[in-house]
């Protein structure tokens, strides 16, 4: 049971990551890093360092990262104010990411 969840979480961020790179557009120092964070996430769960649980609630954060800059880029421009405050959430993500791994 524990490797079909485990294997269904490996597809969702195999989807979230090809979604990531079709995505990217005009940002592209955030938009690497949230295929980097995707990547790590994927690694987290080959490895058995992310338990299905903390791959739920990463992912969701990544989904909440790809909301915020489609948000951001609705307008056409992103602004400086926005791309910092895209910056801070990646920062982040990527601290939740790597304490969720340690642990």
């Amino acid at each position: 049971m524990r490797e079909i969840l485990f294997a269904a979480a490996a597809v969702a961020l195999a989807v979230t990551l090809h979604a990531d790179i079709a995505y990217a557009q005009s940002t592209p120092g955030a938009d690497w890093r949230q295929h980097n964070q995707t990547k790590r996430i994927y690694h987290g769960v080959r490895n058995g360092s992310l338990t299905y649980r903390e791959t739920g609630q990463l992912v969701r954060g990544q989904v909440h990262l790809r909301r915020q800059e489609r948000r951001f880029k609705s307008d056409g421009v992103v602004t400086r104010g926005e791309r910092v405050r895209m910056h801070r959430s990646l920062n982040r993500q990527s601290r939740r990411i790597y304490r969720k791994k340690h642990n």
